[in-house]
């Protein structure tokens, strides 16, 4: 009477040189003696490749496989190792596949492997494995000193974290950083289908306050620019700084804000974020507590599709001191993004919003990913995520975009 075949699960290494057709001529093995690879992952850095499967076969068939997988491995001046799996270990790991899934992502000019350890040592205190790590900018050049160069890890990270525990390790994190930025997201759905991304202008898109270069022009800057960092630190009311401000304003000529506008200078990565954006598919909203002549400009030249910020009154070509409409503040911002999303057919999940200031809280902290944009303390301290190391392109990588993907220059 024979006897039936036992079930045996085989986890198998390879590394060496990277080659074409390497994964077709051993899957191919694997094929002939109809073996079912349960688990497979691959990186190839520089060339050299590490490859693991875990197989499921039969007794009968397993020294078969291992022994034409040696041979070919051989042949290809490749290493291998086979490590048999008890299959309570492996029924055990798929109990596992149950926790969470987390991104980690570290961002900056440089990251050292200081930043790595310290990172990684957070991950490992509250319990969590790494599973896979992948650069998502193109390989760094050997000048550090280059001022344009940026440098961004994300680790994919897996365990079971309490929402106060979440809140903690968030915590640890952004103390372990170090010099560079850090988000922390969970890897869900919404995560993975981000459709909307919601901006503040002055200060966030631009290096500068329009109402401060109106100020100037006006001859009121110091008095504007105090009422301003007073609001933007959340110090006073934001209609009541604005209706202040605005009032300064009065009897400018009108085609001071056409120069203005010409000249405005734009935040580090702009145009490149813009690119992708609209070359991946998302929708781009100006939410702003400045004005709607600048945020069209900005429109017109960028492609925002919606912009909604605030409509000075003019009479006889000059500024009357006076705006129409309702202000956009920091209340109007998380109502518009909400009114938004409605409007595009998705989720809060599905929305970044993106700010420098105290108004922006509200919408930072309604959307899915909330980011500070080299924001005020208080902003930082209160928002989901921040960027501070480098310009707004760093979102792409916060959305988990991948130079190599996404830009013809990336390598």
């Amino acid at each position: 009477m024979s006897t039936k075949p036992e079930i045996e699960i085989i986890q198998v290494n390879i590394s060496g040189d990277d080659k074409p057709g390497l994964t077709t001529s051993l899957s191919g093995i694997l094929a002939k003696y109809d073996a079912v690879i349960l688990d497979m992952g691959q990186a190839n850095i520089h060339n050299s490749l590490t490859l693991a499967m875990l197989l499921k076969t039969t007794t009968d068939k397993s020294g078969f496989i291992m022994k034409e997988l040696l041979f070919k491995t051989s042949e290809l001046g490749l290493m291998i190792r086979f490590n048999p799996v008890a299959i309570e270990d492996y029924n055990a790991w798929v109990a596992r596949q149950g926790r969470n899934r987390y991104v980690v992502t570290l961002l900056g000019r440089t990251i050292t492997a200081q930043n790595i350890a310290d990172v990684s040592g957070v991950v490992s205190q509250y319990g969590l494995n790494i599973d896979a790590i992948k650069r998502l900018t193109g390989r760094m050049p050997l000048d550090e000193k280059d001022s344009r160069t940026k440098s961004c890890i994300e680790l994919s990270v897996r365990g079971m974290l309490t929402p106060e525990q979440r809140q903690e390790f968030q915590q640890a994190l952004l103390a372990a950083g170090g010099g560079i930025d850090l988000s922390f997201q969970k890897d869900d759905i919404y995560r993975r289908s981000r459709r909307l991304i919601c901006f503040d202008m002055d200060s966030t898109l631009i290096h500068t306050e329009c109402i401060d270069e109106l100020a100037e022009r006006a001859g009121v800057g110091d008095q504007v620019r105090a009422i301003t960092e007073s609001a933007m630190r959340g110090e006073i009311d934001f209609t009541e700084s604005f209706t202040r401000r605005v009032a300064l304003l009065k009897g400018l000529d009108v085609s001071v804000m056409e120069d203005i506008a010409r000249n405005l200078p734009f935040n580090e990565g702009l145009e490149r974020m813009m690119t992708i954006l609209k070359r991946v598919g998302y929708k781009t909203a100006i939410l702003s507590g400045g004005f709607t002549y600048f945020g069209k400009y900005l429109q017109q030249r960028f492609g925002f599709d919606y912009v909604y910020a605030n409509d000075l009154e003019i009479e006889d070509g000059k500024l009357t001191g006076r705006y129409s409409g309702e202000v956009v503040d920091g209340r109007r911002k998380a109502e518009l993004l909400r009114l938004l999303c409605q409007f595009e057919n998705i989720n809060l999940e599905q929305a970044v919003a993106v700010g420098d200031g105290a108004n922006d809280l509200p919408m930072l902290s309604l959307a899915g990913l909330g980011i500070a944009y080299h924001a005020k303390p208080k902003v930082k301290a209160n928002a989901k995520q921040s960027i501070s190391t480098i310009g707004l392109d760093g979102i792409l990588y916060f959305l988990g975009l991948k130079d190599s993907y996404i830009d013809p220059t990336g390598k």
